[in-house]
């Protein structure tokens, strides 16, 4: 597949356009394996559900959108695959324990989890925009969401010797980002903390625990947010990043199930930066 390259301009990015075919797919990848994702309904979640199931795996969706768990469900179970959806809020840690055992029992086991619910959730960017609930809600769905989920599915990966668990960090978490706010560039670091941790406890259980830290990749949200931009201004942030483009969704993806899976089995509470370059920390 070829990628567009948007240094001569913007091209808007849509999702089930790019990125919906699998690049050197391996079918068996994660044959015979259970993935829960959390924000499993959305965007990115649905594609690298997707991906999944085309790579051979089970699949439990969790989200807040019920409709959207439907129908990606009644899509993906329409292939001949297996595919079970929970409405749930991570932020209760109670609904998500109710949920996570309900997709265990049908999907057999829990493997892995992706937690990738979570965002800036369309709070303010600007300080003095930002309430105090604000605050709270960026902070309770990354970071309380992504323990819950983690503290929820580690009984299921100890009884079944083993896993992998994905969380969602950023760009944004890693620098200063000109495009989201304070409580996002909070949560989003929060979780660089979370991951370390949580792989330092459960590493004996031969539980791996790794984050992902996407850059800038256009969801409706910041496609919306760029278009606004002046040419000069796009131009300054296709600039910074060195390989000179946005990044097809799959380009996010791939990198999520490459830590998902056992192609990274002797890596554990690290960060995987996915943003073209434009962050290189030392």
């Amino acid at each position: 597949m070829r990628y567009p390259n948007f240094a001569s301009g913007f091209q808007p990015l849509v999702f089930g356009v790019w990125g919906v075919r699998v690049r050197h797919m391996n079918t068996d990848r994660f044959k015979g394996k259970s993935i829960l994702i959390t924000g499993g309904a959305g965007g990115l979640g649905s594609q690298i559900a997707r991906s999944v199931i085309a790579q051979g795996g089970k699949v439990g969706i969790l989200d807040t959108n019920e409709s959207a768990i439907q129908t990606l469900v009644k899509e993906l179970n329409s292939s001949g695959a297996v595919a079970a959806g929970q409405k749930v809020d991570v932020r209760d840690a109670k609904s998500v324990d109710t949920a996570v055992n309900e997709l265990a029992k049908t999907l057999g086991s829990v493997d892995v989890l992706i937690a990738a619910a979570g965002g800036s959730l369309g709070t303010p960017r600007d300080l003095d925009d930002i309430s105090e609930d604000d605050f709270d809600l960026v902070m309770d769905v990354n970071v309380k969401g992504t323990f819950n989920c983690a503290r929820s599915v580690i009984p299921h990966m100890k009884k079944s010797g083993g896993g992998s668990i994905v969380t969602f960090s950023s760009i944004g978490g890693r620098s200063a980002s000109p495009v989201t706010g304070v409580p996002y560039a909070t949560a989003k670091a929060a979780i660089l903390g979370l991951t370390r941790r949580l792989a330092k406890e459960v590493g004996e259980f031969n539980i791996r625990v790794n984050a992902i830290a996407p850059g800038l990749f256009l969801t409706d949200r910041l496609e919306g947010m760029f278009k606004e931009m002046s040419k000069a201004d796009q131009s300054e942030v296709i600039n910074a990043i060195p390989l000179g483009r946005m990044p097809a969704l799959q380009e996010c993806v791939d990198p999520v199930l490459f830590l998902a899976s056992n192609e990274s089995s002797y890596i554990t509470g690290t960060v995987l930066d996915v943003n073209g370059g434009r962050l290189m920390p030392n």
